[in-house]
């Protein structure tokens, strides 16, 4: 999960398509594929019952007809509502399934406890499960979900943190995976440098849809895009090789 040599960088679509349906929906992730998206990075979380479910917010209220906490809601609940256009809250093993082992997956644990509340062994057993601990990268803006993490997973599946600009960006200090994964704004040729000498195998940079911003971050060597849009991406990137 290098990247492919001497060509572009992997292609990833951020919850999917997420520019042209439903974020997080088997619809969008389907779609990214087919746009030419390398892989799909999308957002993970347990519910009330103990199972992994696609979903971004705390809260089902921003993209579905329904309310309340996904934590509080059993699948059956979550299920029942709308996720936009038809589509419902998907499990994670209902994209696995669809996808198979020809597509990268990027995961993003969304738990911010300090407390182990068994959500990365859970994504471990589903991986074990379908085999797909070469085609998977687990991410979290949570240093401690990535330390808990690395114990879960073998040497096959890569761990990164994710950071941001603000005091995040300094949250490496607190837990480091193999991969990096800064939002774009943060790469620079400078940042490369101490990608290099920090030991990172990866920088994988999100979100970008500005056709401009992919060619520099091409440029620059950067192993992967996150992307609403795979599509513009994707074209971008054939025209303009890095």
């Amino acid at each position: 999960m290098n990247g492919p040599v001497g060509s572009r960088p992997y292609i990833i679509g951020h919850r999917g398509a997420s520019a042209y349906l439903p974020e997080n929906t088997l619809a969008a992730c389907a779609l990214a594929v087919e746009q030419g998206a390398d892989g799909i990075e999308v957002d993970v979380q347990l519910t009330a019952d103990g199972r992994l479910v696609l979903f971004h917010d705390f809260n089902v209220k921003r993209t579905t007809n329904g309310s309340g906490k996904v934590s509080k809601m059993t699948l059956a609940d979550l299920q029942m509502l709308d996720a936009g256009e038809g589509q419902t809250i998907p499990t994670l093993d209902e994209l696995f399934e669809m996808l198979g082992p020809s597509t990268l997956y990027y995961l993003e644990i969304k738990d911010f406890h300090l407390r182990d509340r068994g959500m990365e062994t859970a994504v471990a057993d589903r991986v074990e499960s379908y085999n797909l601990q070469d085609r998977v990268l687990i991410a979290s803006f949570n240093p401690f979900s990535v330390r808990r993490a690395r114990r879960c997973f073998t040497d096959r599946t890569k761990v990164a943190l994710i950071r941001m600009p603000g005091w995040l960006k300094y949250s490496y200090w607190l837990a480091q995976g193999e991969a990096d994964h800064p939002h774009y704004s943060q790469v620079n040729p400078k940042y490369m440098v101490w990608a290099q000498r920090r030991g990172f195998q990866q920088v994988n940079v999100w979100t970008v849809d500005d056709p401009v911003e992919a060619r520099r971050l091409a440029h620059l060597g950067v192993n992967a895009i996150v992307t609403n849009k795979p599509d513009v991406i994707a074209r971008v990137l054939a025209e303009n090789p890095a």
